[in-house]
């Protein structure tokens, strides 16, 4: 679904950026503790070990080459799919030092590429700022891949050593000469660690372009030998950004009609934390706020996102008032009125970043806080004392919201009143399961009456559950706070959930502890329309209910297309491909000796077919609803579901190869 052309994207290389401590040697490799457990327990350092775990291990390389870009020596870095799925990432770095390393009595470079928590992140003379976690990096790629080559240019010749499962093959050689600096490394996912082996050229594409806008005049290109585009070259994308963030903000707020022709731009460094921030409203009436820290995506928020927060509003409410314009409101404006309609991207650059929450991906520095907050109020006073148009312009746009949210109060406690939660308020279309404990039960979100009544009657009534939606459901994407919570349709969904929302920090925040079922399907007719109902049914989700994603409860149900009988023979198929080969298989290339059943809808099976294909666990294939690159869904949901026509156009036009034609 990413797109690959955006104004950002050239074929120039930027200048090196930075400063930082050119003396890089073998001094520098500081080593912790030895590498052990990483292919005993692999999701422990990378995730996990399907399509995330995959491409991490490809970020975790480019994170090395993104850490000497910060510190100045580097402007460019190549990643290459081959055709065997392995992966080359190369850099115009220093290269990784390859002299000996005294401790260890070994090349700097083996100890790098062989031992856990190895590298110059820990020594501060190296790297001031560094975006990998924990220093595990490159290592793990090694210990994870069964075959490694790591080719490093620096002093005027070429180092090179092999690895097999982490374990290096022949000491640290000299092959040849050359006047290049920088690192290049190739390696192989080990097939019998994931489960999953073939990368996805969009998923690398879209992280590549994220670094890029975060880290301005730094050239970052891939390439896919698997794949050729029209003129017979190999599929590939260049990205590059001159305006760091200012760049982003227009990428992603270009679906959405602006309010203001220019984003603002916030850049300085306070406590020695530098950050840079651009943020931009819309007409929209949702906040989209996406924070980073050393270019690692902290979608659980943190203490620089309580500071801008805390920053944006005190100020933008000192300047309200100083105007006037809110003399004639009769009720108070809250936190969340100020960011409706607001995307922003915050970034900072910390030390030692300490890490909280579920995934480690919430920053839990206090001082990061107040350095955040002062320069938001310093630089953002500035801009709105010198463009009073955009100024006034945003304090309507948070009086409106403001009087939205005043509306929307009665809307919302209507979802969330108490008898509602006791299960005596529950929708009159629920059909409930028996079991109580809410990790056992599970509840399908079913697309018309019909194919309702056809899943009630085919479930296990024990622990499963199910609410028809009557058709379409409101598309949050264009509508204000107070019309989505008077929905009936989404109302029954936070009802039948347990879900209950707002707080007076933010209106918006869920309330989980009352939820009632840890799976929750999506289950829609396998057409056009039926597609449009389930992307809705998302939309709402990633908009209103994003925790429920994050927490892994949100799934799609994946019912056949095909029922393929011959005599006693018959077969479901979920593809193309799987109808074809099995009508192959029963007919010997006569097709016509072969009855093939289309299924348009759910309603088309009765109850039996519908459990044994769809939700029997035994058999069923469930696709789990996962958040991989938060800036890009923010931008996808924005393009297919907003008002803005000529970008949703483009997109259709540029994918209309992938299209089935649905008859």
């Amino acid at each position: 679904m990413n797109e690959l052309n955006n104004p950002t994207e050239s074929t120039g290389a930027g200048s090196r950026i930075g400063t930082g401590n050119g003396n890089y040697t073998a001094e520098n490799i500081q080593v912790l503790e030895g590498l052990e457990a990483v292919r005993k327990r692999p999701a422990m350092y990378i995730g996990d070990i399907s399509s995330r775990g995959l491409h991490h291990l490809v970020y975790e390389v480019i994170d090395n080459s993104i850490d000497e870009a910060l510190a100045g020596y580097c402007n460019n870095i190549e990643v290459i799919i081959h055709t065997d799925n392995s992966i080359t990432v190369s850099d115009n770095g220093r290269g990784i030092p390859t002299d000996l390393h005294e401790k260890e009595n070994r090349s700097a470079l083996e100890v790098v590429m062989t031992v856990l928590h190895a590298g110059g992140k820990f020594d501060k003379g190296s790297y001031k700022v560094s975006g990998g976690l924990h220093g595990v990096g490159v290592s793990c790629v090694n210990a994870l891949s069964s075959d490694l080559k790591v080719t490093v240019y620096r002093e005027g010749k070429i180092f090179e050593q092999d690895y097999q499962i982490g374990k290096p093959l022949y000491p640290v050689k000299v092959v040849g000469t050359s006047d290049k600096t920088g690192t290049t490394v190739h390696f192989k996912p080990d097939n019998t660690i994931f489960t999953l082996e073939v990368y996805d050229f969009e998923i690398l594409a879209s992280r590549l372009r994220e670094l890029a806008f975060l880290n301005k005049r730094i050239r970052l290109s891939i390439e896919d030998e698997r794949e050729v585009d029209e003129t017979g070259k190999n599929i590939s994308a260049v990205f590059y950004s001159e305006n760091g963030l200012r760049d982003f903000i227009e990428y992603l707020d270009g679906m959405r009609e602006k309010l203001m022709p220019e984003p603002i731009y916030i850049e300085g460094e306070k406590n020695d934390i530098p950050v840079e921030i651009a943020m931009q409203y819309n007409t929209s009436f949702s906040e989209n706020i996406h924070s980073y820290v050393n270019n690692i995506n902290t979608h659980e928020g943190g203490t620089h996102l309580a500071g801008f927060r805390r920053g944006l509003t005190r100020t933008l409410k000192s300047y309200a008032d100083k105007s006037g314009m809110l003399s004639k409101l009769k009720f108070d404006i809250s936190g969340d009125d100020f960011r409706e309609g607001l995307t922003a991207i915050i970034s900072v650059k910390v030390q030692e970043p300490q890490f909280e929450g579920q995934t480690k991906t919430k920053l839990g520095n206090n001082e990061v806080m107040g350095a955040v907050d002062v320069l938001v109020s310093e630089l953002l006073t500035y801009y709105l004392e010198e463009h009073p148009k955009e100024a006034r312009t945003i304090v309507n746009k948070v009086i409106l919201a403001a009087t939205a949210r005043h509306a929307a109060r009665k809307a919302r406690e209507l979802v969330q009143r108490k008898n509602v939660l006791s299960g005596s308020g529950l929708p009159g279309k629920l059909a409930d399961c028996s079991e109580r404990d809410p990790a056992l039960c599970e509840i399908y979100l079913v697309e018309g009456d019909s194919a309702g009544g056809t899943a009630k009657q085919g479930r296990d009534r024990k622990f499963q559950a199910i609410l028809p939606l009557r058709g379409k459901i409101l598309n949050v994407e264009k509508a204000m706070q107070h019309k989505i919570f008077d929905n009936e349709e989404i109302k029954n969904i936070f009802t039948a959930l347990g879900i209950s929302i707002g707080t007076e920090e933010d209106s918006k925040a869920l309330n989980l502890t009352k939820l009632r079922y840890h799976k929750v399907v999506i289950m829609t007719d396998a057409d056009v329309d039926g597609s449009h109902i389930a992307t809705l049914i998302l939309t709402f989700f990633f908009r209103y209910m994003k925790e429920l994603i994050e927490n892994g409860y949100v799934y799609i149900a994946t019912p056949p297309l095909y029922l393929i009988k011959k005599g006693n023979n018959e077969r479901y198929c979920w593809n193309e491909e799987e109808r074809q080969a099995y009508v192959a298989e029963l007919s010997g290339g006569k097709e016509s000796t072969v009855h093939i059943q289309r299924y348009k809808g759910l309603g088309e099976m009765n109850a039996e077919q519908l459990w044994l294909t769809t939700m029997n666990p035994e058999f069923r294939t469930l696709r789990q609803v996962n958040i991989d690159n938060g800036t890009e869904a923010d931008r996808i949901f924005s393009m297919l579901m907003g008002d803005e026509v000529p970008p949703r156009r483009d997109f259709i036009e540029k994918n209309a190869k992938y299209a089935k034609i649905d008859v």
